[in-house]
């Protein structure tokens, strides 16, 4: 038996076993959960979701991308959203993941993307968890207001040599051809928005989900570190995400 069945199969049996907490009523058939964290984050933002996830029964894992978090000592010029993407998709094979339900919050919802065109067949359902919207042909940059994208370019260069960008304070947050397809590469999908305070960076985004076709759409009352402020209530939407 392989790893991931054998993590699958204890998940089930715990959750047999009335450990599964409120969360588990939600849903009992086992998910396979991939987590990735945006900008000035890393996987440890998720521990307040991974532990209720788990408690249901699920299978969660939340791989930190190179240059940040635990793995900072690898920031690098040479770092690209290929980079970035490639982590995930890493992750997914090493881990001999399927089926998965991939979530990227914020600056996260890029490396999904390139995901979704790299491995679609290991893909069950993307979700934006407040995320930026980047199609192809552009940049991060082109969909974040002038005077935001002036200041952080400013920021960089004064701090880092242009190398990185200074992590906001917590209150902040209460490319590829052209040629390439579709946002999210056709799979099932859903944009989840954090409404309370809303992340006045990300409108633009939000704006162009509600412009396309075949998205779903969620809400979540709190401010954009979903995760941190309402993991109860984001571990809920993930869960059904995919019912």
């Amino acid at each position: 038996m392989k790893r991931r069945d054998v993590l699958k199969t204890m998940a089930i049996a715990g959750l047999a076993a009335g450990t599964g907490g409120a969360a588990a009523t939600a849903q009992t058939t086992a998910q396979t959960f991939v987590l990735v964290h945006g900008a000035w984050h890393g996987g440890w933002c998720w521990s307040r979701v991974t532990d209720r996830l788990r408690a249901a029964g699920h299978q969660v894992f939340t791989p930190t991308q190179t240059g940040l978090g635990e793995r900072k000592h690898l920031l690098s010029k040479d770092i690209t959203l290929d980079t970035f993407t490639k982590d995930i998709v890493n992750v997914i094979e090493a881990e001999e993941l399927s089926n998965v339900v991939l979530v990227g919050h914020s600056f996260g919802g890029l490396a999904i993307s390139g995901a979704a065109d790299a491995m679609p067949d290991r893909i069950r359902h993307l979700v934006y968890l407040d995320s930026l919207m980047v199609e192809g042909g552009k940049s991060p940059f082109d969909n974040l207001p002038p005077d935001i994208v002036a200041a952080r370019r400013k920021a960089a260069e004064e701090t880092s040599g242009g190398l990185s960008l200074p992590a906001p304070p917590p209150a902040a947050f209460g490319i590829s051809d052209a040629k390439d397809g579709p946002v999210g590469n056709n799979l099932p999908r859903t944009y989840s928005a954090c409404t309370n305070p809303s992340y006045a960076a990300l409108e633009g985004s939000r704006k162009w989900v509600k412009a396309q076709q075949g998205w779903r759409w969620a809400e979540i009352a709190t401010g954009h570190d979903a995760m941190v402020m309402a993991p109860e209530e984001l571990t809920r939407m993930l869960i059904g995400v995919t019912s």
